[in-house]
Parts: C-alpha cells; structure tokens; sequence
C-alpha cells in the first residue's frame, strides 16, 4: 500500500531539501547546506515554522536579504556549484531585496534557491500588508520581476504543485549549463496548508554531475589548428575552476608551450609562478597577457564568456586572421566569436586535447618570450606593490603587503571599486580557490556578505574581504551575522573617500570625477566638493560588533593583520589610501561612450579619443 506523510507545503519542502545529493568523480555530498534569510509576515508562519521543526536543516539568521543571496552564492562559488543554500524572505520588500542578489548569482552562473513570500492563493483577503495591487490582472506579484534574473521560476498556488516543481528547480540548480537562480514564490497562504505527499518524494536523491567529453571530430579540428598556429594564447575562464581543471591545464600548458591569461573568475588556475601563467587579460589585464593577445593568431578560450573586460570590448586580439577554439560547457559560450565550438566539460576537454597533441611545443623563441614575459610581469608587480610611495599609502601597496602575510590556501574576496582591477593584475594566486572575484556583475556591498558565504563553504581557510569603502557604506550588515554565527573573517577596509573606480572613468570621459566622492556639499560652488566627509569607519565597524583595528601605514598594516589572525571573531582593519596612486591601465581600452557634443572641452577631448579607439572593435564573423 502506497505511504503518504500529511505536511503543510513549507514542511514538505525543507523535507525534501534535506534529502538531496549530488555526485561528481565518485564523490557524494549534500547540496543544500541550510537556509538564510529573514523572517517576515509572509513566511514566519510556513517556511518559519518548518525550519523549526525541522533543526537539522541549518537556519542563519541575515540582515539583509540581498545579503542573504550573496552569501549564497559566494557559498556556491567556493563549493564549485556542487552545494547550495536556500534564502527565504517575506512578501513585498524582503522579496524584491533580493532581486539584486538574483542577478548577481545567475549572471555569474551559480546555484541559489529564492524563497519569497507571496499574496494569497485564496485571494479574499488582497490586497495585504506589502502587496502589489494590478489592476489588470490579479495574477500578478512584486516576485514576477524574479523572472528576468531566474533561470527558473514558479508559483506554487496549490500544495499538490510542489511535487512538480521542486525536481524541476533541482535539475536547473544542478545543471552546470543552466544554474543560477531559482525562485519558487510562495503564496503565504499556500505555505501553511496540509497534503498528503508521497512518502517517496522524500527520499534520498542523487543527482550526477557529469563530464561531457568533446566529440573526437572536433578535437581533431583543433589540433589541426593549434598545429598550424604560430602564436596560440589560451584563456582560462572560471569554468576551469568549476571543472576543477587546474592541474589538467597546468600539464597541458607546460607541456605545450602556450602562455595563459586569466579572466577575473579563471584567476587561480594557474599558480602565479607558473612559467606560461602571464597574469590578468583584458582591461584590467597585464603588459604580458595583453601584448600576446594582441598577437595571437589562435586564442583558446577555456571556460570563460568572453565579457567585455576580457576581449578590451573587442579590441584585444588584432592579429588580421585570428582564430577560436572555444571550449565550454554551455553551447552559447562555445559559438562566441566564430569559434570552433567545442562543448564539453572542461576538465574533460583539456585532457583530450593535451592526448591528442602529445610531443607538440610551441616555437623555442615563442616559448623564450612568453616566460621572459612572465619574468618581467612579476618584477613589475613587485615594483608596485613594494615600493613605498610615501602617505597616504597606495592601494597597491597595501595589496601586497596582504598578500605577502596571507598563506596559500587562504582566500581574498572582493567584487567592486577600482580593488578589483589592481586584485586581478598584482594578487600572486598560489592555490586554484585563493581569489574570489564577483566581477560578472561586480555588485557593491557582495563583499562582506560573500566573506561569510566563503567562510561557510571552506571553514579551514582564511578569508580576506578586501572592500572600499564605497562598497561598505552599501552593504556591511552582514558582519554582524558574522558575529552572531562565530564566522571569522578579516576584513581590510581601504578608505579612499568616495567610489575612486567610476571617479577615474568619469575624468577620462571629461567630467572631473563629478559626484564620485564622498565629500561634504560647498556653500560657494554648490557642488559636493568641499571637504572629505567625516566618516568614522571605525566606529561603525565596531558597532557592529568586530575587532576593529586601525592602520596608518605599513608598519601598522602588518601588525594589524597579525592581530587579526589571532582574534577568535571577524577583525576589521581600517586604512586610508590615497586615490590619485593607482596601478597603469596597460593600454587595454573599455567602451565607454562619451557625449557626442558638449560644451565642455575636456569632454570634447575625451570625444575626439573615444572616436579613435573605437575604430579598433572588431567582429569576428
């Protein structure tokens, strides 16, 4: 005879969350690790009940519910998409925080699960508390703007729906093409009702991720076409690490010759010290990578989408007959740029092409330039970030002095301002997790938030959040869930008065940093350039209940991360930078439209600029 178990729709559902596993190389594992969120009126009753009738299944109280999806997906990232965590919110407001933090997950292709509150299914009692009200459809709720960031979506409007719905999000969640967000809106009503589940929805399931090899044709082709290159340049994307490829890419590259340049998310598939690793490519990309691209006749892209960063809008591969062999997961990645299309799992893919061309080596005087190349860059990088330039100090410098203290299995984490672009060229990566870039929507305020969902998925590594202030004033909440959860990060808060990224593109583009800084407004000019804003940052840090440390220069920078490292919660160290001391571009150019017309002649200037560079985007047809 059939078994059936009688649970609401909020039970059922962290029922069948806790049974699901998934697979990869022999290896099992939980996917989901609990749920974060915060409790509201539209779900404190269904989902809130059931997380505590159910302790197993791990609740963390957030701040914020776009945090609460940033440390999702910092989690999933670190985890490699093979775990996850579910975030509940309320209806209205607690749900739409959260959109952001969709878009951050699905764009960057990493599994979160949305569990917003809803309006009542039954509809007698609408329009409630923190409802929308449309007037042409009464089907209609703040979470259908969930629909654009989710790469699946549903409203469960009856109890029986559930059983439909939850294998469905499980097999975008655990795809590696597909994932990203997955949002399941929840009728508050709904989630509270009773029905007899199947007891076999609730077993153990197992979902496999596999490998998918390339087709041998294929491989064929771009052999032939690696053999017929002169000058191939490979590209490591973040689908490497994904793949867990790294040691696969290192004996191919090693093997073969052919220099690497990482994008923001690939950073880590090589060691920096690796012979054919010429560091960071693109806009915020090295001398080394940037000139090899620049000459490339063959590029071969690994995992990577080849954004706008990565190719200089389309202007960092010049050669006249360039081609591309692009070796991706997902099928719309792989025919980008014209180029073979070889859809496959990473890992998989590289073995295969490192079998098939067994005894091929690049040219001795490219292999000679290429790790002359790598030479130059890291003496470059210590020139940089060692070099002492005097106070305040440069973001460079401090930088370095992180990354010297720091060990190798240790974490630095950042997303937004101009730390990025000085990260992804000067931090010397020794181990394949050890940077952790949010640069696919380089969301501010992710920092904080991701330290913890770092720290969650790798308790046995240090994390270093590196944040602007900029960054911090949107979003440092979350460290106070750091606190209350016994989470240790350390946090190094560069204070350089304002958004110094866009500070520095607004100049280039003739408008004088305007509106960029964190300055108080000028009675005379009317404009916000008078003095620096008085804010105490250690002061606010230490509210939120952190060891907080100041740090003044160097000397004091290194003391301070020593402190930190033996504190038993999260430290926060403060210091001021300076913002006019930043690292060079590098030649690497972004499109970045400037007014056609203006009375402004540093505009004008910027025009006449912009007019020539672009001339240089290319299409690959």
């Amino acid at each position: 005879m059939k078994k059936f178990r009688r649970l609401t729709v909020a039970q059922a559902l962290i029922q069948f969350l806790q049974r699901q596993d998934v697979e990869r190389d022999g290896r099992r594992q939980r996917f989901f690790a609990g749920c974060l969120g915060i409790f509201g009126h539209g779900c404190i009753a269904g989902v809130g009940q059931a997380l505590r009738q159910y302790p197993d299944f791990r609740y963390i109280h957030t701040k914020n519910e776009q945090a609460s999806v940033h440390i999702a997906t910092a989690f999933a990232k670190v985890s490699c998409r093979l775990r996850a965590f579910a975030c509940v919110s309320s209806i209205g407001p607690g749900a739409t925080n959260m959109i952001t933090g969709a878009a951050t997950a699905t764009i960057n292709r990493l599994p979160v699960l949305l569990l917003p509150g809803d309006m009542f299914a039954r509809r007698n009692v609408g329009p409630v508390l923190q409802q929308l009200e449309h007037p042409s459809s009464q089907d209609v709720s703040v979470n259908d703007c969930f629909k654009p960031v989710s790469k699946y979506w549903d409203r469960i409007n009856r109890p029986d729906q559930l059983m439909n719905a939850l294998p469905e999000a499980m097999r975008v969640l655990t795809s590696q093409v597909e994932t990203g967000a997955v949002t399941l809106a929840l009728p508050q009503d709904v989630q509270t009702e009773a029905f007899d589940y199947p007891a076999e929805l609730f077993e153990d399931r197992v979902w496999r991720i596999p490998r998918p090899a390339p087709e041998r044709e294929l491989v064929g082709r771009a052999v032939e076409m690696v053999r017929k290159s002169r000058k191939p340049f490979l590209i490591a994307g973040g689908g490497v690490l994904y793949s867990e490829a790294h040691d696969a890419l290192a004996k191919f590259v090693a093997r073969t010759g052919i220099p690497v340049g990482e994008t923001q998310a690939g950073k880590g598939s090589l060691r920096f010290d690796h012979p054919q690793n010429l560091g960071a490519v693109g806009v915020t990309g090295t001398f080394a990578a940037n000139r090899v691209a620049a000459e490339s006749d063959l590029i071969i892209g690994v995992g990577t989408r080849y954004s706008d960063f990565t190719t200089a809008s389309k202007t960092a591969f010049q050669s006249p007959g360039v081609r591309f062999i692009n070796i991706n997961i997902a099928e719309f990645d792989a025919f980008k740029h014209s180029g073979l299309p070889v859809v496959a799992d990473a890992r998989t893919a590289v073995e295969a092409l490192m079998k098939a061309l067994k005894g091929w080596r690049v040219s001795r005087t490219y292999a000679r330039l290429v790790e002359q190349l790598n030479r130059d860059w890291d003496q470059e990088v210590t020139r940089l970030t060692c070099t002492p330039t005097g106070m305040p100090v440069s973001q460079a410098e401090v930088i370095g002095t992180v990354n010297e203290f720091t060990r190798p299995r240790d974490i630095v984490l950042c997303a937004a301002g101009s730390l990025p672009g000085d990260l992804h060229r000067l931090w010397r990566t020794r181990n394949p997790k050890g940077y952790h870039l949010e640069y696919g929507y380089s969301c501010m305020g992710y920092e904080v938030a991701g330290g913890v969902g770092a720290k969650l998925a790798a308790p046995e590594r240090d994390i270093y959040v590196m944040v602007g202030d900029g960054s911090w004033l949107m979003m440092s909440s979350e460290l106070a869930t750091a606190v209350q959860e016994g989470i240790k990060v350390t946090v190094v808060l560069l204070n350089n008065h304002g958004y110094q990224s866009i500070g520095g593109l607004s100049r280039a583009i003739g408008s004088g940093a305007f509106g960029t800084e964190h300055r108080l407004r000028n009675a005379k000019s009317g404009f916000l350039d008078g003095a620096n804003a008085p804010i105490d940052f250690v002061s606010n840090a230490s509210s939120l209940g952190a060891h907080v440390i100041a740090a003044t220069d160097i000397k004091s920078l290194k003391a301070a991360l020593a402190e930190a490292r033996q504190q038993p919660k999260s430290a926060v160290i403060v210091m001021e930078t300076d913002p006019n001391k930043r690292a060079p571009g590098y030649g690497a150019w972004w499109d970045v439209p400037v007014a056609e017309v203006s009375t402004m002649p540093a505009v004008k200037a910027a025009r006449k600029e912009f007019e020539r560079a672009v001339k240089r985007e290319r299409h690959f047809l």
